[in-house]
């Protein structure tokens, strides 16, 4: 006999989107607790989003199923379009399968295995991406505190608020997307260092994706794309010749991290964005990207990729096969001007914007850097230069810029925006609110000079500066103190002169009283 989990009555469940948001937030997260303690988050995210992934799908399933039966009395009818939806989920893959097999004793293989025939299903859109995780793996404890683990965290998604079916939930709000976007950015926050691994701070995909405006029917690339976040966030931004919101596009990532090249896997699906071609892989020595023998060519090209990578490939790029560094060769612990000339690269000719996050060294370092920089310049590339508020960032504390390259500029100017001080300071990490990135935006957009925030500066003054992109050269940033009132001050010295000299009349006369003077 099938258990059926429990359905949360419509009535408590909040009507308000970003309230019940909220509650399927917190409740997924009080769901890591069963982790919590065994091993560290930056491990235990990945069996977390796994089993919520596979709990997405069986709702999905589970209401399609029910559906087409109320609708098709021909059980074979029914199987017949069932295979023809967008995944296919054998009957031991369900939640329901599950839930009703959590307390048996080899519950970590049988999660295996549904993960197995999952992808065995489903391979042109979730091939390997189980294939770094095993529920049954000792790293969850020994059997006996694997399988306690494995029951409380089944348990967890049977709570009524995790009833991720479309008719409970409705379509409008994309609850799925969001909270599994909420699950990876504390999971960042929690590793520490870990972290900025495989996530970029929401705001600042946000502040790209506006900087970067993609427009309908564009190719965008994330070669280093992480979990994905700031892929789906430009691509979200997609607009229409009207400015309105649009599907229009193409995805294309890659990351070198096998566990979060799936995590990235999943986060497309559960975004609707599953046609996206993701790719494993080293991006500088092994680019997955390729068109014939060429790299693929994109609309809009944006990353945050690690900063100041050492040992990135320095030795064989001299002899790369697609001539990424005709511009010069990156020094060999110094990885981020090899992202840099690989983004500029396949970013398409005549159109191809290319936003990139850099540490700031990247702005001012002499040797081989500069000599890049100013081809780079040279060549009319180089649109605008953002420096950021330090503390964004997950695993580092520094402050970072952001530059934009455009192959279709219509001006040999460049713009420098300092707006490293505006930001909302919070204990653990600092945030860009919405009027921050507002102003960027408005800035970028204007493409003209603000006193003590922006300057339009022309190739000329770069080249005068040794092409040296120190934001604090071009935009004069220094307050003049307020002028001192000296009759003010002389006044204030003399009156606290006088009231000295009262208060050690007073001490003399309390110490003689005390037969102390």
């Amino acid at each position: 006999m099938e258990t059926k989990t429990k359905t949360a009555p419509a009535s408590e469940r909040p009507s308000d989107p970003k309230e019940l948001q909220r509650l399927i937030n917190e409740t997924l997260w009080k769901a890591c607790d069963s982790f919590r303690g065994a091993f560290d988050p930056s491990e235990y995210k990945n069996y977390v989003l796994t089993f919520m992934f596979l709990k997405y799908l069986s709702d999905v399933w589970r209401d399609t199923k029910e559906k087409l039966e109320q609708q098709y009395p021909d059980p074979e009818l029914v199987a017949r379009k069932l295979k023809r939806e967008r995944f296919v989920l054998p009957p031991e893959c369900t939640y329901e399968y599950l839930f009703q097999h959590r307390r048996a004793d080899n519950i970590g293989e049988l999660i295996d295995k549904a993960l197995t025939h999952i992808e065995d299903e489903n391979q042109a859109k979730l091939e390997n991406v189980f294939r770094g995780i095993s529920f049954n793996s000792e790293k969850l404890g020994q059997t006996k505190d694997r399988n306690r683990r494995l029951e409380n965290l089944i348990g967890d998604f049977s709570d009524p608020i995790l009833d991720f079916r479309p008719s409970v939930l409705g379509t409008k709000w994309d609850f799925i997307g969001n909270a599994y976007m909420y699950l990876i950015e504390r999971f960042a926050s929690d590793a520490g260092k870990k972290g900025g691994e495989f996530f970029t701070p929401h705001e600042v995909s946000v502040l790209l994706a506006k900087l970067l405006a993609p427009r309908a029917g564009a190719r965008i690339c994330d070669p280093t794309c992480g979990s994905g976040s700031l892929l789906i966030t430009v691509a979200e931004e997609v607009k229409d010749a009207k400015g309105l919101p649009s599907p229009d596009f193409s995805l294309y990532g890659q990351d070198s991290n096998g566990d979060t090249w799936a995590l990235c896997k999943l986060n497309m699906f559960l975004h609707g964005m599953d046609s996206a071609r993701v790719e494993w892989g080293d991006t500088i020595n092994n680019p997955r990207l390729i068109e014939g023998d060429h790299l693929m060519t994109f609309d809009v090209v944006v990353a945050n990729p690690p900063f100041s990578l050492d040992k990135w490939g320095e030795a064989a790029a001299a002899a790369d096969t697609y001539k990424r560094f005709t511009r010069g060769v990156p020094p060999k612990s110094k990885g981020d001007f090899a992202f840099i000339l690989h983004m500029v690269d396949t970013a398409a000719e005549g159109t191809g914007k290319v936003g990139v996050i850099v540490p700031h060294g990247v702005l001012f370092r002499g040797g081989r850097e500069q000599l890049i920089r100013r081809k780079l310049i040279e060549e009319n590339l180089l649109d605008a230069v953002i420096g950021l508020p330090g503390n964004l960032f997950y695993g580092t504390t520094i402050p970072a810029a952001i530059l934009l390259f455009n192959k279709a500029k219509t001006t040999t100017d460049v713009l420098f925006i300092e707006a490293s001080r505006e930001y909302q300071q919070e204990k653990r990490q600092n945030h860009l609110r919405e009027q921050d990135i507002a102003r960027i935006v408005r800035t970028f957009q204007a493409f003209r000079s603000e006193e003590k925030y922006a300057t339009r500066a022309t190739l000329a003054q770069i080249r005068e500066n040794d092409f040296n992109l120190n934001i604090t050269r071009y935009v004069d940033t220094f307050q003049e103190e307020p002028p001192v009132d000296l009759k003010a001050v002389q006044q204030r010295i003399d009156e606290l002169e006088k009231e000295l000299v009262k208060v050690k009349g007073e001490m003399a006369g309390y110490l003689k009283e005390l037969g102390l003077n």
